[in-house]
């Protein structure tokens, strides 16, 4: 077998050694998903992923993207999904999930709508698509905006979200523009979204924050502006509950 083989090979090996059908059943049950659970929690799930993804390193950035194509559509379970989130996220290959490649980039955009729920959507927007952004504004900008205005839920949220971790890096011209592509949606994803990465930014600019809520008031939900205020200070010139349509 290949490298990459080897290594799902290995992925599906200790998955399996680690399950618990019980809770497996309420995890599924939880997140609504089609896919089976085996069970495992998310720090079980780092601890066995651990060794593997140490001890079977992908000499390429095609092995890499085969590797995540192949655990991602050939899962039979959820955890699968996690892990293939896993190897792009693994700091061996932070050189290649920087870098705008075109295939890369395909690759994330049908990982977001195929997976098309919040477990991995909100790690592929932040851990995926924030750190290519970040890297490469110039070429992801477009991108982004171009997201935002897809009909696909999806990725109109990596749009809104995926600047979540840049704090003072953070283009407000993009996050307003993204925000704009969804803030008519009466989707509760779409509005939650909208919300956390209005919070998200108050963090460090409560103030664009608090005039972006004064002036959006009438178009925001009241989802959106709970969130957007939730720790914004009375100083950044935003009322805690400031008017707004109905969630």
């Amino acid at each position: 077998m290949g490298a990459d083989e080897d290594l799902i090979a290995e992925i599906r090996r200790v998955l399996v050694a680690h399950a618990d059908p019980e809770r497996a059943a309420g995890q599924q049950a939880y997140m609504k998903s089609t896919l089976p659970y085996h069970g495992l929690t998310s720090p079980t799930l780092r601890t066995a992923l651990r060794p593997v993804l140490a001890a079977h390193r992908l000499p390429d950035a095609d092995a890499w993207r085969a590797a995540i194509s192949a655990l991602w559509d050939g899962a039979t379970h959820r955890e699968e999904w996690y892990a293939a989130i896993a190897v792009w996220r693994h700091r061996f290959y932070r050189t290649w999930a920087t870098e705008p490649a075109e295939a890369s980039l395909a690759l994330l955009r049908h990982l977001v709508v195929t997976g098309a729920w919040w477990d991995v959507v909100d790690e592929l927007a932040q851990h995926g698509f924030g750190p290519i952004l970040a890297a490469h504004r110039a070429t992801l900008t477009p991108v982004a905006r171009a997201w935002s205005r897809e009909e696909n839920l999806w990725l109109r949220r990596v749009a809104i979200i995926g600047q979540n971790p840049h704090r003072a890096a953070t283009d407000t011209n993009l996050l307003a523009f993204a925000i704009e592509g969804s803030i008519d949606d009466r989707d509760f994803f779409a509005r939650k979204a909208i919300g956390w990465a209005l919070r998200e930014y108050a963090k460090t600019d409560p103030a664009w924050v608090g005039a972006y809520v004064r002036t959006h008031a009438d178009r925001l939900s009241a989802l959106s502006v709970r969130e957007a205020t939730k720790h914004l200070p009375h100083t950044a010139g935003t009322p805690a509950s400031p008017p707004a349509r109905n969630a």
